[in-house]
């Protein structure tokens, strides 16, 4: 090819967005830059600034893309829609499933949520992914109580990935069914 011709590449924005997952899978938030991005993906510096002008566009995509894992899990849960399963018990293992499954991928997922503290690009981000996850719950139960099963989800998320404890799904179990007004 000749100096100068662009070649079509479709994929490059993706490749982009799964290299800065690893990056930051690798080497947090902190190590991600347009750079490294690049680097990771084996594409020019160039095209990273191209698809993504600011490193928070970036990390809007990474978390766009990270989230899909645990809301997309509930969405597609068919025993979290069944009326007749015990929705905490449901719940509490998906959560496990999602815990222990692939820590890395968990820890990353938090990672870039929790990075919204520090970047309001991200917040609209982390709000969708709440209230997606809040949606689906919503079915089975209120949509003031399916909140806080999202903010229990998260709170014994953050606990077992922040402790190195090991998942505890009764625990998880009795907490979910004493927010769903079971005692």
């Amino acid at each position: 090819m000749a100096p100068g011709v662009r070649r079509y590449d479709p994929d490059r924005r993706q490749r982009i967005v799964d290299a800065a997952i690893r990056v930051v899978g690798a080497n947090g938030i902190a190590g991600l830059s347009h750079r490294s991005a690049a680097a990771e993906a084996d594409v020019p510096l160039g095209s990273t600034t191209y698809h993504f002008k600011t490193l928070d566009d970036l990390l809007v995509a990474a978390l766009r893309q990270a989230n899909e894992g645990f809301a997309r899990a509930v969405a597609d849960s068919g025993a979290l829609a069944d009326p007749d399963t015990d929705l905490a018990a449901a719940l509490a293992r998906l959560l496990g499933e999602f815990l222990t499954a692939d820590r890395g991928r968990a820890e990353l997922e938090y990672e870039l949520y929790l990075e919204a503290l520090r970047r309001p690009a991200l917040r609209p981000v982390a709000a969708q992914w709440c209230e997606g996850v809040a949606r689906a719950l919503a079915a089975r139960t209120d949509p003031v109580t399916a909140r806080a099963l999202v903010a229990v989800v998260d709170g014994i998320g953050l606990q077992v990935l922040l402790t190195d404890a090991a998942y505890d799904e009764p625990y998880a179990r009795e907490v979910l069914g004493r927010v769903l007004g079971r005692s």
